[in-house]
């Protein structure tokens, strides 16, 4: 642990209050133009997963947790649990649906992730913000609309409902990102 200023703690750090740790899911540091600035700290109790929303001053003293990054390839769900594999030495790590929360649809077969671990225990984890899917299930294409700009309801291979332009149809494989599940692109592939 080490004592750090509020206003440094970012998405993603895990902190220590009161002997339990915490991982900070938003960190935004407020500057009104009275009065003294203050960040604002959305986290998570990795024992239990309640969240918790707190206010300190940008110059309160905090203590950071120390976590280990690693890469890992993603294989498989395995009932409630999820699957993760550790390039180099092959190491299988299950995972809790209560760290991957609403990154499930996102995790492909053998994406590559990066867990972050704290005394070997997974706590959090980052996928890449893009992922190619197939489209599954969207109106057809109607003759003249051509228009840009314009959108229309699609169901994604994941399950995922999302927005796409009028020319894409059942069985194109788009780029959306994770973060929402927004259409970037038609797949290069």
């Amino acid at each position: 642990m080490v004592s750090v200023i509020a206003s440094s703690v970012r998405k993603g750090n895990v902190i220590e209050k009161e002997g339990k740790l915490y991982l900070v899911l938003t960190a935004e540091n407020i500057h009104p133009g009275k009065g003294t600035p203050v960040t604002h700290l959305e986290m998570r109790r990795i024992s239990d997963g309640v969240k918790t929303v707190e206010r300190l001053r940008t110059t309160d003293s905090i203590e950071k947790a120390f976590v280990e990054h690693s890469d890992y390839n993603y294989l498989y769900q395995d009932g409630d649990s999820y699957v993760f594999m550790e390039p180099q030495t092959f190491e299988q790590v299950t995972v809790g649906p209560d760290v991957i929360g609403d990154k499930a649809p996102y995790l492909n077969e053998n994406m590559q992730v990066q867990l972050q671990t704290f005394e070997g225990r997974p706590i959090s984890i980052e996928i890449p913000q893009r992922a190619t899917f197939e489209v599954v299930d969207t109106e057809p294409v109607m003759k003249g609309q051509t228009a840009s700009g314009s959108f229309k309801p699609a169901v994604l291979s994941n399950g995922v409902r999302t927005m796409v332009p009028t020319h894409i149809v059942i069985g194109t494989r788009i780029v959306v990102m994770t973060e929402d599940g927004a259409y970037v692109e038609r797949a290069k592939d």
